[in-house]
């Protein structure tokens, strides 16, 4: 196969969005704000044409770019998920951007280039391609967080982001240096292959200080800082992209790389790892008990559900990159739907964000607050809902793989977060009503319903999406 067909057939996504993204630039340049709606028109359609290049490309696991790219399942279905959460973003901001008169072309422009570095940064495949992956995505998100530029809580936000993510950067490439210093090489491959005769000390230093760096992007504690204050602070839609698409890209390369680049010293990893997600997850599950702030207290749940998401990665199996994908994949829908609520959450054209604007909800719109107690009880992985099956799935392959009490810490954490989710479904049903909230743009209620709609029906037909992950698990082996 020449390689301009390999292009084709393997690098095809990446292409329509790098090639779309410069000729937006042009469109928005020529018609300025007056670009906005169609330039969020064709940036829908280009995050669409890059899912359906994925789903319809060759399934084959190739190898591009010396080494530096590599396009197999697992990346595959993680970029569908990232696409698919780029896209509902871009949805969600179009009323937000209109109601705030903060409408520039720019915005799903910077989308787009976010979602480039993401779409390369799950197929890295060596130290290099990681680095400009996830520095293409970092600077479009940086101003995103600062988007509303007269807004002091918006630059706040972009601020902390940017400096605690440039800290982070920084401790990236120094265990970077460091793994290609003892090992000789940048290839996940060449690494694997030098930690398999000698797993020096200085391999283990520069692994530390590469998922530590990793973390920070994840939002894992004791790398969460920046999580709460940018979330409350970014624009809401902002706020969704970071839960969402970013996620599944941090955690995306974060399993490729402790998979492919250090198969040999899974014990001295994950170490790493357990220690992660029980701090994560325990920080979640009784950090946001006092919030009263919705978006903060999502910040939490977010950092909360990532400690879940990495009981799965302590496994270090098939079973357990199984269960990772899974959670991901209903972690996206929970989150999207849940920030669509929060964005209905406007009265007399103003949007408010205290879990207590949301009192009896139930009779003023009945429906929707229907939907978002079912995204609270799937959050809350209440059965038979699809946040069950995504805590069951990373639990089952902790067990199987011996980390019993890392299970039975992920059960107790589950069980006290449940404490802040039924809380909110408690001040939608049995409150007294506060303002009624405006009338819901006709895409918010879409999204809501939707989601909801498939976590109430996960558990009728799960194989699809079982078999999917089974695959995208067994490519990264």
């Amino acid at each position: 196969m020449s390689f301009s067909t390999q292009l084709a057939h393997h690098f095809l996504p990446e292409l329509i969005l790098g090639v779309g993204i410069m000729a937006l630039i042009l469109l928005g340049a020529w018609r300025g704000a007056r670009a906005f709606s169609l330039i969020t028109e064709l940036t829908v359609l280009l995050l669409g044409l890059a899912i359906l290049a994925i789903l319809l490309s060759s399934k084959s696991d190739t190898s591009l770019f010396d080494g530096a790219f590599i396009d197999d399942g697992f990346g595959r279905f993680m970029k569908v998920l990232a696409l698919a959460g780029s896209l509902v973003s871009v949805l969600l901001s179009v009323d937000f951007l209109r109601s705030t008169r903060n409408v520039k072309f720019e915005f799903p422009v910077l989308v787009l280039l976010s979602t480039l570095g993401m779409l390369l940064l799950i197929s890295a495949d060596n130290l290099i391609a990681l680095y400009l992956g996830l520095e293409l995505m970092s600077l479009a998100l940086y101003v995103m967080a600062a988007f509303e530029r007269n807004n002091a809580r918006a630059s706040e936000a972009g601020l902390k982001y940017f400096v605690l993510g440039a800290l982070s950067s920084g401790m990236m490439l120094y265990g970077a240096s460091l793994l290609y210093g003892f090992a000789g090489t940048v290839s996940f491959a060449g690494i694997a292959a030098a930690v398999s005769s000698t797993p020096l000390i200085g391999v283990i230093f520069g692994l530390v200080f590469l998922l530590a760096g990793l973390a920070f992007k994840i939002s894992a504690a004791p790398f969460h800082m920046w999580t709460p204050d940018v979330y409350e602070g970014a624009p809401t839609p902002v706020t969704a992209f970071f839960a969402s698409a970013v996620k599944m890209a941090a955690m995306a390369i974060t399993a490729r790389v402790v998979i492919t680049a250090f198969p040999t010293i899974t014990a001295q990893w994950r170490q790493i790892v357990v220690f992660l997600s029980i701090a994560s997850m325990l920080l979640g599950s009784f950090a946001a008990i006092g919030q009263s702030n919705i978006k903060r207290l999502m910040a939490y749940s977010s950092i909360g559900h990532i400690g879940f998401a990495l009981i799965g990665l302590a496994a270090g199996d098939e079973a357990g990159i199984r269960g990772v994908v899974i959670y991901l994949a209903i972690y996206l829908v929970m989150t999207l739907g849940t920030f669509a609520a929060i964005l209905t959450m406007r009265v007399s054209g103003r949007a408010v964000e205290n879990i207590y604007d949301l009192a009896g909800l139930s009779r003023n719109n009945g429906v929707a607050a229907f939907f978002l107690a079912m995204l609270m009880f799937s959050l809350a992985g209440v059965p038979p809902l699809a946040g069950f099956f995504a805590k069951y799935y990373v639990f089952l392959a902790a067990v199987n793989a011996g980390l019993y009490p890392l299970a039975v810490i992920g059960v107790l954490a589950s069980a006290v977060a449940a404490f802040y989710y039924l809380r909110i479904v408690k001040v939608m049903y049995f409150d007294e009503p506060a303002p009624a909230f405006d009338k819901a743009p006709l895409t918010l209620r879409a999204i809501l319903a939707t989601s909801t709609l498939f976590l109430l029906g996960f558990w009728l037909y799960p194989a699809p999406m079982i078999d999917a992950a089974t695959n995208a698990a067994k490519s990264l082996f």
